[in-house]
């Protein structure tokens, strides 16, 4: 593994979440919300998560800046950054598919809202945001510079724990005890048997 090669399997997954996400955000546009618990603190969450896994990556991939924050490269970090990368982008691709009409880039709740608990919402209630926090080692581990690499973790990190326990409240007030069993036999993104 290369520094080069390396940047070039982050790019990959980077081009790979937009090629995932896009279908699923024009089937979302054209299914009713029937409800919805957008803030500014949600959008500003949302942005601070697209900052880190995007912006400051793709500025320090294209110009070299912050060039001060460089450490040297480790081959077998690079590795690891592939093999969770690619853990990152199935998880991710599962996620949505299972979600369906029920996904959406906000904290809203379509007409015909169902509670999914199958497949990998079995086991997790939000597989989508341990996809995310994938993403987000694998940047790390793959970019070799502190401020790009980390921008990922710590972009994760304002939006799983600013937005999460709005998410769940929402699903509380919509499911009620239904929503309240399938917490009490699921972990947020670790099985609860782990």
């Amino acid at each position: 593994m290369t520094p080069k090669i390396a940047v070039i399997i982050w790019a990959i997954g980077l081009v790979a979440w937009v090629v995932i996400r896009i279908p699923h955000q024009r089937r979302a546009r054209k299914t009713r919300v029937a409800s919805n618990a957008k803030t500014l603190g949600d959008r500003l969450a949302l942005a601070a998560a697209t900052m880190g896994l995007s912006f400051i990556p793709i500025v320090f991939v294209a110009t070299g800046f912050p060039a001060f924050a460089d450490y040297p490269f480790q081959s077998w970090l690079g590795w690891l950054g592939f093999v969770v990368e690619v853990a990152f982008l199935c998880l991710f691709y599962a996620s949505h598919r299972q979600l369906g009409r029920n996904w959406s880039v906000t904290l809203e709740i379509r007409q015909e809202h169902k509670l999914v608990t199958d497949g990998l919402y079995k086991f997790v209630r939000h597989p989508m945001y341990l996809s995310f926090w994938l993403w987000a080692i694998a940047q790390a581990c793959l970019l070799p510079n502190v401020v790009a690499g980390a921008a990922g973790l710590v972009g994760v990190a304002i939006l799983y724990f600013f937005r999460v326990p709005q998410e769940e409240a929402m699903m509380r007030a919509t499911f009620g005890a239904s929503y309240d069993d399938y917490a009490r036999h699921t972990g947020r993104i670790v099985p609860k048997s782990w």
